[in-house]
């Protein structure tokens, strides 16, 4: 089913002059308020990018489990995990089985004037692999920025109103892949790619797979629909931070991956994921009432994350 509240906005817009501005900030605004959704063009990513990646993100996971063992992720600072270690819906209070997904994390950490990006030890057994997800950060950084900044001006700020807080790269990118049905067998009662749930930082950037067993959004009126794909689209959803810092005038998309669908055995889908968030130690406090709606509770960014994180995979 179309969803026609969530916006396609293309952002050649913000430089083509004040009005242009406005309009794209129009639409950013009505789409938030209404899903928490975005479909994004003009957002400069190179087309070859994500095929390169995904190329080398699978033969990763092809390989034998206990070679992806020796590159598993520690405390929460990168590397590989695998099925029946996250169950996301777990982060709304429901207990489901675990989600029916690999993936591989990457995170920024800025020290002194030094970033890099983890895991410090990357799988030898495919050498593109770091270089590619290095890549697609360091352009999906520097896009969620300019989306932050559109975001800023759609609630009445000065530009920079989100972005000097995200001076220090705040980023992780998390590549999920969701095997075939004939791999993983029939879903559980309760089971998905990925369990309900929304987002908790500011904002989410994915360039995804269309299938049978994809993305879906939740919306209170009509329940679970299939989430619109567009070719050369990114999708953008916001999370609960940014929820919190609009008052409530924006809303944390609610959504799920589907299983693996009987009627597809063979499908499988890789999914790159951008999550931007700001420093760690910067405090989150609700835009007034004449923006938002309602305020929440003042909160450090980087305990509400880290909370949030381990109620997924303690």
């Amino acid at each position: 089913m179309h969803r026609p509240d969530i916006c396609v906005i293309d952002l050649s817009w913000w430089s083509e002059g004040r009005e242009s501005r406005e309009r794209l900030a129009s639409a950013v605004d009505r789409s938030l308020r209404a899903s928490g959704f975005l479909l994004v063009r003009g957002h400069g990513l190179d087309p070859q990018l994500p095929v390169r990646l995904r190329a080398a993100a699978r033969a990763f996971f092809a390989l034998p489990a206990e070679v992806k063992a020796r590159y598993a992720q520690q405390d929460r600072r990168g590397g590989w995990f695998g099925r029946g270690q996250v169950s996301t819906a777990a982060s709304e209070g429901t207990v489901t089985p675990p989600d029916l997904k690999e993936s591989w994390a990457a995170a920024f950490e800025t020290r002194t004037a030094r970033t890099e990006l983890l895991p410090a030890r990357w799988p030898a057994h495919v050498p593109l692999l770091r270089p590619y997800v290095t890549e697609f950060a360091d352009h999906m950084r520097a896009l969620s920025d300019t989306l932050l900044q559109i975001m800023a001006t759609a609630l009445g700020q000065p530009e920079d109103f989100f972005t000097r807080h995200t001076t220090r790269p705040n980023g992780n990118v998390l590549i999920n892949w969701y095997p075939p049905r004939h791999t993983t067998g029939p879903a559980r009662p309760g089971q998905f790619r990925i369990g309900a749930h929304t987002d908790f930082g500011l904002l989410t950037l994915l360039d995804r797979q269309n299938g049978q067993g994809g993305l879906q959004v939740h919306d209170d009126a009509t329940g679970w629909q299939d989430a619109p794909w567009q070719p050369g689209t990114l999708t953008l959803n916001i999370g609960d931070l940014m929820q919190r810092w609009s008052g409530d005038r924006w809303h944390s998309g609610r959504h799920r991956v589907l299983p693996p669908p009987p009627e597809a055995p063979a499908e499988e889908l890789t999914s790159l994921v951008y999550f931007h968030t700001c420093a760690p130690d910067i405090r989150i406090t609700s835009l007034p009432a004449v923006t938002g709606h309602r305020p929440y509770e003042t909160v450090l960014a980087g305990d509400w994350l880290h909370d949030k994180l381990r109620t997924i995979s303690p």
